[in-house]
């Protein structure tokens, strides 16, 4: 049954719309310019509502980016809870070997996918990159490190069962795995520009990427044993 005009839920409806529009427009400058760049006007006029419906849903730029980030941590969570969920219900998944490797692949695959499919976020963190991460250092209390814990302790267990080449701290590993995806898609048309004979750019070619990076990354991880080679 549709909602009657001006009924509370219409104007939940069109709150949430609003919200998100903004959202959409606000990802788009940041992504084109950058924090200190982006105008609350260019999103305002972007996202088709006016800056006052703006700072009443974010109080400030700084509010809506955080929530721009947020949305993201959100979106990736979903996703490896997706697909990481099956791995981690079983308790022995950071001491049996080819376990271990198999939730490894599928980390590095799920960000791979996030970061392709969602290349404005990825400039914006080019940017944050780029700006010493000034903005980010101001709302990083208001972004879950739940996953980040959760991924360590895994990490830990795995390096005390001889499966994890390093004690580097589990936080740099993951971020580094992190950073690697990026990097190769942020390359992209460079790449295209050095060896423009060759096909990096299309949906097969990137695929094939992936794999390459997915076992680059993971092999750089794991201890080499019999155990974990694929």
């Amino acid at each position: 049954m549709m909602s009657e005009p001006g009924s509370r839920r219409g104007r939940a409806h069109d709150a949430q719309a609003a919200r998100e529009a903004i959202l959409n427009a606000a990802e788009a400058v940041f992504a084109e310019h950058g924090f200190d760049g982006a105008r609350i006007d260019a999103i305002a006029t972007l996202a088709g509502y006016n800056k006052s419906l703006i700072f009443q849903y974010f109080d400030d730029k700084l509010g809506l980016y955080a929530e721009i980030l947020k949305r993201a941590d959100r979106e990736m969570a979903e996703l490896q809870a997706h697909m990481l969920t099956p791995l981690l219900a079983d308790e022995s998944v950071a001491s049996d070997a080819q376990r271990f490797r198999t939730l490894l692949e599928t980390m590095v695959q799920a960000v791979f996918d996030y970061f392709l499919g969602h290349p404005r976020f990825m400039r914006i963190l080019l940017w944050e990159q780029a700006e010493g991460w000034r903005a980010y250092a101001k709302i990083a209390s208001q972004l879950s490190t739940e996953d980040v814990d959760r991924f360590g302790a895994l990490f830990r267990t795995a390096r005390k069962a001889g499966l994890l080449r390093s004690d580097f701290h589990p936080v740099i590993q993951l971020t580094l795995l992190v950073q690697i995806c990026q990097s190769y898609l942020a390359f992209l048309p460079l790449y295209q520009m050095l060896i423009p004979d060759e096909d990096v750019s299309s949906a097969a070619a990137v695929a094939g990427t992936r794999e390459h990076v997915i076992t680059l990354v993971v092999a750089g991880m794991i201890v080499d044993s019999p155990q974990t080679k694929p």
